[in-house]
């Protein structure tokens, strides 16, 4: 591959400068998210660089042809990327030069004739309501130290009753708590209410009460064991010592509870718009995926419970 610093001119440069700009400021995309787009952008244009046999001009994407993506794509498979990442690399790519069309200075069909990769159909593997309970309940005979086990007790209910992933329920501070909900800053810096259950407000109240250190009302509330911010991996231990610990599975992990929370949630009749505004989904179509979990669910109890099954 052409080195990046070479695979393009300098008007190219600034007009990736002002997509990303976009992107951070308009359209709000998470950080990672953000430099995985440009990532896949900068690989693109690298080989495309070494395609053509020269730096990536205005003039070289006027001619961009639909063969020369199929191209690139190939080769990202070769170097076993999968079906999702090349989905996201195609994605990159779109919102590029869909900028790029918006702001007048080039328009391009190549990429209108590539088929999004075949995505493996995923669904979200939840715990038991005994499993997620038990799970919460057993943490505190896991730690000596009471506070220890006060704060990863009310992580998890977190996750579990109130659906939060674990990077929102680590990010809360006191200023986001209020008696009955909490204010939760998620992806893309996208804010929205949850509402508290008794039993998970319970469980912060407990934790602030035993915390030794000071908290700030606008610093994060969960901290390690001297002080800094508690760090998720000290959370996905504790949820692999309760999976060894109670025999759960391995998906069992922090964000798994999240799950457990969306399809509880429904099995219980739950409204599917309502849970979408609880987990902060920004599309629908991103929360219909439990209504899967849940019928697979139904469908297995109906085999083992039925005369015939």
């Amino acid at each position: 591959m052409v080195d990046s610093a070479f695979a393009t001119d300098e008007f190219i440069r600034n007009q990736i400068g002002a997509w990303q700009r976009e992107l951070l400021s308009v359209r709000r995309l998470a950080d990672k998210t953000l430099e995985a787009y440009s990532r896949d952008l900068d690989q693109f244009l690298q080989f495309l660089a070494g395609h053509t046999g020269g730096p990536v001009t205005l003039g070289t994407l006027r001619e961009l042809r639909g063969g020369d993506i199929r191209a690139f794509m190939a080769q990202r498979r070769n170097e076993s990327l999968g079906s999702r990442s090349l989905a996201r690399v195609l994605s990159a790519l779109k919102s590029f030069f869909r900028f790029m069309e918006r702001e007048g200075v080039v328009a391009t069909e190549a990429l209108n004739v590539i088929r999004t990769p075949k995505l493996p159909k995923s669904l979200p593997k939840a715990l038991t309501v005994p499993e997620a309970r038990g799970a919460i309940s057993t943490t505190a005979e896991m730690e000596e130290r009471p506070w220890v086990a006060a704060r990863d007790m009310a992580v998890l209910s977190l996750c579990y009753g109130a659906g939060l992933r674990i990077s929102e329920a680590l990010a809360l501070t006191q200023a986001d708590l209020e008696s009955a909900v909490i204010r939760v800053t998620g992806k893309g810096g996208k804010v929205r209410m949850v509402p508290l259950i008794p039993a998970v407000r319970k469980s912060i109240d407990l934790y602030l009460e035993l915390c030794p250190f000071e908290l700030a009302s606008e610093e994060p509330l969960f901290r390690g064991v001297q002080g800094g911010v508690l760090s998720p991996r000290l959370i996905q231990l504790r949820v692999a010592q309760l999976r060894g610990a109670l025999g759960l599975p391995p998906s069992a992990t922090p964000h798994a509870l999240r799950h457990s929370f969306a399809t509880h949630l429904l099995s219980a009749g739950g409204d599917l718009r309502a849970i979408q505004e609880l987990l902060g989904h920004a599309s629908l179509s991103t929360t219909q995926i439990y209504t899967a979990v849940d019928t697979g669910r139904l469908l297995d109890s109906y085999r083992k419970a039925h005369p015939r099954g």
